[in-house]
Formats: structure tokens, sequence, C-alpha cells
């Protein structure tokens, strides 16, 4: 198939930015979206011009640094698929496509499609970790956990920290990752000890970044590529309150 890509092409956080237009032909159906760009990326080496720059790594689906907006839909709107894992047998012969970067204040656009997301980085170095001294590696039946909290923490604990429900969301939220991020810890008996100062730090942390409240749109769960629920925000909403009532 052949297709017509619009990218979003910057130099970097201080210049403006501007779509390019670019073919892409003989396009397999089995390429994924990133081996596409890869091969356009060829040909514009081979032309003498400048790559177009995007982030990857583990193409598996893991790492979150596919960080695309695929014809205005986070990962390119496929439910629980990262950029990588999008194939281009959804997309038709002829047709458009446009390609942009994450849109949000948080995450400044380093060059073309890669945008700085260090923000989550100091968001979970405000209290997404254990440090209370918990002894050496427990065997796995020396403390008892309900399986249900054990599958909840697995659930939230999926979060590749992509950024997708920040760049999906009309406020520019964080809630979800903060949310993901606390409640995988806090949900286990190692992590409640420092729940209430997790809570408060985190939350604290994006709000200094510059993130946009929650107004439950629901766009954030629609888009994340690992299906996180909306139900972790109700969590942190409800230890966020009752730690900021005891005043921690």
């Amino acid at each position: 198939m052949n297709l017509k890509l619009q990218i979003w092409r910057q130099k970097n956080a201080s210049t403006h930015g501007h779509f390019e237009t670019y073919e892409a032909n003989d396009v397999s159906p089995d390429m994924s979206f990133l081996e596409m760009l890869d091969v356009v990326n060829e040909g514009i080496i081979d032309r003498g011009e400048d790559a177009i720059a995007f982030d990857s790594d583990c193409r598996e689906g893991i790492c979150g640094t596919c960080s695309l907006v695929i014809n205005g839909m986070p990962h390119g709107g496929h439910r629980a698929t990262t950029a990588c894992q999008l194939h281009m047998r959804h997309f038709t012969d002829g047709q458009t496509v446009f390609i942009e970067p994450w849109r949000a204040k948080p995450f400044p656009v380093l060059k073309d499609l890669i945008v700085d997301r260090a923000a989550f980085d100091r968001i979970v170095q405000a209290g997404g970790f254990v440090s209370v001294r918990t002894g050496g590696t427990p065997d796995a039946n020396a403390i008892p956990i309900p399986k249900e909290d054990a599958d909840r923490a697995m659930d939230a604990a999926a979060c590749i920290g992509c950024g997708a429900c920040v760049a999906a969301c009309k406020n520019a939220s964080a809630m979800l990752f903060v949310a993901a991020k606390a409640s995988h810890l806090n949900t286990l008996p190692q992590g409640k000890v420092e729940k209430d100062r997790r809570v408060l730090g985190m939350v604290a942390a994006m709000d200094k970044e510059g993130f946009g409240n929650c107004t439950v749109t629901g766009s954030c769960e629609a888009v994340c590529p690992k299906e996180i629920s909306l139900d972790f925000i109700r969590q942190l909403n409800g230890e966020y309150l009752i730690a900021a009532l005891k005043g921690k």
C-alpha cells in the first residue's frame, strides 16, 4: 500500500514546529508502524536530509517510549496497543496519516516526535518506592496477601508510564499514571507503611509539574495500552483525602 504521511517536524523546544509531507510507498501490511517509519527514514537519509526523530526501545509494548499521536489518537487509538504494536494492516491504501508528538505543557518537545517525560520520573521519585526496612527477600508465602489484593497490585503495576493518558486528556492530567504508581505499592503490606506520605508527595509533585486536574472524562482509560482502570483514581482520591485529614 502507499500512504501520505503528515509528520510533525520541530528542531527543538524553543523553535516552532510544522507538518511536513512524506510518501510511504510499497508498505507491507505486516509491518509495525515504527518499522514503516524506519523505512521512510532510510529514504530521507539517502536523500541527505535530517531523519525523523522518534522514540523507541523494546518494540514489544513494554517500555512505553513509542509516544506518537496517530490521526489524533495516542498510539493510534486501538485498544491495548502501543505504537510499536500497531500494524499497517489497520490503514488503507492512499490514506493520509497524521503523526504528532504528545501535546502537553509538562512534556516539552525535544525534537520532532520526541518529548521530555522526565516529569513522570520526578513524580515517581516523590514517592513511588518503598524505603522502609522490610528485611531480606522473604519466602513467597511468608507474608500472606489476599489474591484480590495481589491481583489489584499487579494490575496497577502494569502501567508502563508512556504518557498516553496525559496526551488524551483535555486537561493534560496525569492522575491515571500517579494513581497506578501509588496504588501498586499502597495495596501491598510492604507499601502500606508509607502510604500517606507517598500519596501526598506524588500528588504534590504532579501539581508542581503543571499537569491539569482530572475531570473523569475516561479518555485516559480508553487510550491506555495496558488498560489501567479509572478505579485506581478513585482509590488515589480516597487515600489522598484520608492522608490530608491526618495531616501527614
